[in-house]
């Protein structure tokens, strides 16, 4: 009966916190473990993932004073000029550049600034922008395990390091497994509903005038500081991958690093923020105004809330879990990845999901290829039409062809999503079988 009323507690906060949406989805996991703590469970501060947390946050930090520069604005017009370059393949070009911001940046808010880019290519191209969006987004979320900076991937290493599989030996498995895997996505997706004049949601639109036309690429100058602030960013990016790869064990040239990997991403990300407002004299208040601020923020409540709400839950029944689910994902190891998916699908964050379920897994006995294999899972947030870039994506497009349906999984992201998870979970396994 306590299991039961304990359940109830757990999922009912996550599905609270998903109609809330935005940071409220932090606030909801709050309530759950304070519900949680009321009926007997131990709450603790060490359930916490306040390692994630600084990472997101000292990412954030250092992006947003990008963004106060002209950064980000300079790296979208890049990505606009590469997305011009051909029209009628942006379905294919438009997951390659949001793929690539993210696993730049560590955070999949960089697609936000490229969604309006996607859309309006699409219609010079004459295609339906449900099908660039949707494989768009799906890469965005899946380059956050294959980002060098991300919170999910230095987590999933720390699980990891263990067993003898090291945070470049994660990153040589994710970095093309994810990517590899935007291809068939894309081609699929390319198939997925009517040829936008064919479609009668658009075709009434237009008539309406209800659809905006393509415009000519406005003239873009660069502002004083824009390249150095992206300059200064990748520099860092650097840095942490090459600290990263000295004090690992696989190469050992510095056996016992005063600064430990996470603390070392965190200082070189806020180090990154300061030397940005310097070189390109910057107003540090006005970093609390950009986008990405805010929605890095958000994001950082939102994964306390839920990754505490989460382990709070497992660690009281861990040894449970153990017995129960020991055998099974022993017989049938695939199945943690369909148990990421969908806690992925609720928990609204890879790094959240990989807290909340991965050191149970790991405890269970799953090996360490399982658990690698598995860790694209994590990227689900799709299946649910209530994700931001997700929500962005579909009120972007004013043809009318990305729309949710009447049965809320009816969405033109489901299919590429799960699409791009099966092969990355399957290409992970086949290369991860080989580096480690």
């Amino acid at each position: 009966m306590l299991l039961a009323l304990q359940l109830i507690i757990l999922f009912g906060a996550i599905v609270l916190g998903a109609r809330m949406g935005s940071i409220a989805i932090g606030f909801a996991g709050g309530l759950g473990v304070l519900l949680l703590g009321l009926t007997g469970m131990n709450v603790t501060a060490d359930d916490i993932p306040f390692d994630v947390i600084g990472i997101i946050m000292c990412v954030i930090a250092a992006i947003s004073a990008m963004q106060l520069a002209g950064g980000m604005d300079y790296l979208v017009h890049v990505a606009e000029r590469f997305l011009r370059r051909n029209p009628k393949r942006i379905t294919l070009y438009a997951p390659i550049v949001t793929w690539l911001m993210t696993v730049l940046a560590g955070t999949g808010h960089t697609a936000f600034s490229t969604l309006p880019v996607i859309v309006e290519v699409a219609q010079e191209g004459k295609v339906r922008p449900s099908r660039p969006l949707s494989v768009a987004v799906i890469a965005s979320q899946m380059a956050i395990v294959a980002s060098p900076i991300s919170a999910a991937v230095v987590f999933m290493a720390s699980v990891l390091e263990p067993l003898g599989v090291g945070y470049l030996q994660l990153l040589g498995v994710m970095l093309p497994a994810t990517f590899l895997a935007i291809f068939p996505t894309a081609w699929i997706s390319n198939r997925l509903g009517k040829d936008l004049e064919d479609d009668p949601v658009y075709r009434d639109r237009l008539e309406h005038g209800l659809v905006s036309q393509p415009t000519p690429a406005a003239e873009y100058v660069a502002p004083k500081g824009a390249k150095a602030s992206v300059g200064i960013f990748l520099a860092a990016i650097v840095i942490v991958m090459a600290y990263a790869t000295l004090i690992s064990e696989q190469v050992g040239l510095i056996p016992n690093p005063t600064i430990p990997r996470n603390e070392a991403i965190m200082a070189i990300m806020l180090a990154a923020a300061a030397v940005i407002l310097l070189v390109t004299r910057q107003k540090s208040a006005e970093i609390l105004n950009t986008q990405v601020f805010r929605s890095g923020m958000s994001a950082s409540v939102c994964v306390l809330g839920v990754a505490w709400l989460g382990t709070t839950f497992i660690n009281h029944y861990i040894e449970d879990i153990q017995t129960i689910a020991g055998d099974v994902l022993h017989a049938r190891p695939w199945l943690l990845a369909v148990v990421l998916f969908f806690a992925a699908s609720l928990l609204y964050s890879q790094a959240a999901t990989a807290k909340a379920l991965m050191p149970a897994a790991i405890a269970i006995g799953v090996s360490p290829l399982t658990a690698l294999a598995a860790f694209p899972a994590v990227s689900a947030l799709f299946v649910l039409p209530t994700y931001p870039t997700l929500l962005a994506a579909v009120e972007m497009d004013d043809t009318g062809s990305t729309r949710i349906g009447k049965y809320v999984f009816d969405h033109p992201f489901i299919v590429p999503g799960v699409v791009c998870i099966a092969l990355s979970v399957i290409l992970s396994y086949a290369i991860g079988a080989v580096v480690i």
